[in-house]
């Protein structure tokens, strides 16, 4: 059964030392299968809007554990 999966990561602003938000999304197969379809869904920081892509200092990146994310179905009007 495939689903997907949300990946959360922050780490500090290299303008303003505030924090960065990133995420991206995978799809697993079934619960032994490697992640597939990695998408980034962007970075930016919430204290003042810059977008960054990557950490300066990877050592200081927290990481959230993978979320099972399934998209809502949701009605265009």
């Amino acid at each position: 059964m495939k689903r997907q999966y949300l990946h959360l990561s922050a780490y500090r602003c290299d303008e303003c030392e505030g924090p960065v938000v990133s995420g991206s999304l995978a799809v697993r197969e079934n619960e032994i299968s490697k992640e597939t379809d990695i998408t980034q869904v962007g970075a930016m920081c919430l204290a003042c809007g810059h977008k960054q892509a990557r950490a300066r200092d990877a050592g200081i990146t927290r990481q959230c554990p993978p979320v099972d994310w399934q998209p809502a179905k949701t009605l265009c009007l």
